[in-house]
């Protein structure tokens, strides 16, 4: 990473930064303002002296190792940061600027599709199947929902994506989930035998990879959230866990 920056009044430094750091939010009171510093790479780009007019320096770190993906999440934040420190006898000068760096990987070799069949007993039956069970951010989720038996009356089902999201460490562990996007399956009744085909589209989410112990800090999972409503307004819902991933961009 190779760039320049402008100084005016004398010691100064740059750094680059990567941190995790727990959002101000109600349910991690117990660890508000604390940052983890999991890299941290510095160059002194001038010497003690005085500086009485602009000045460019440039600057480059080498071969910087990005583990992990940034992220804004609800309860945690994962950033890259460059800070600039000009060192000043009174007080001194800090600037910073973010970086968001995204983490690619190739698509798996193998993805198994999802088939699940749910119910009420004597009152509702249904199967449903996913063609896959890992999906990159543009993906098509392309699957089927089924009525083995419909005794009770349906007036709409809809699909979602959650994301659930887990911070800190047993016995402060946190859990918070968002509902990321809904797609609408159907608006009128199914009758025994039917099948509705699905096809929502992922690319119009703001989806992220999945993150699993990062940094032992924090997870990310999403979940398929089938969810049927009656004329009585009971929800009826079916959860189960896909993977999320970035591929590279052509």
């Amino acid at each position: 990473m190779a760039s320049h920056f402008s100084a005016l009044p004398v010691d100064v430094e740059i750094r680059f930064e990567g941190e995790g750091e727990p959002k101000t939010s109600g349910e991690l009171f117990y660890d508000r303002g604390n940052h983890y510093e999991f890299l941290s790479l510095s160059q002194e780009l001038a010497a003690p002296g005085e500086m009485r007019q602009a000045q460019t320096f440039d600057f480059n770190f080498k071969h910087v190792e990005k583990q992990c993906e940034s992220y804004q999440g609800i309860n945690v934040g994962l950033r890259y940061f460059v800070r600039v420190t000009i060192a000043r006898r009174l007080a001194d000068v800090v600037k910073e600027r973010d970086l968001w760096v995204h983490s690619y990987r190739m698509p798996p070799v193998s993805n198994n599709s999802i088939k699940m069949e749910v119910g009420i007993e004597d009152c509702l039956h249904i199967g449903f199947e996913y063609y896959k069970s890992k999906y990159h951010l543009k993906d098509v989720i392309v699957g089927k929902i089924y009525f083995l038996l419909v005794r009770i009356k349906i007036k709409h089902m809809a699909l979602s994506i959650i994301r659930r999201e887990t911070t800190g460490a047993v016995p402060n562990q946190y859990n918070k989930s968002e509902t990321i996007t809904k797609f609408e399956i159907m608006d009128v009744a199914p009758v025994r035998g039917e099948t509705i085909p699905i096809r929502p589209f992922l690319g119009c989410s703001e989806l992220t990879p999945k993150f699993r112990d990062v940094n032992k800090r924090f997870s990310t999972w999403y979940y398929l959230n089938l969810v049927l409503v009656n004329e009585e307004n009971r929800r009826y819902f079916k959860q189960q866990e896909i993977t999320v991933f970035r591929i590279p961009e052509n």
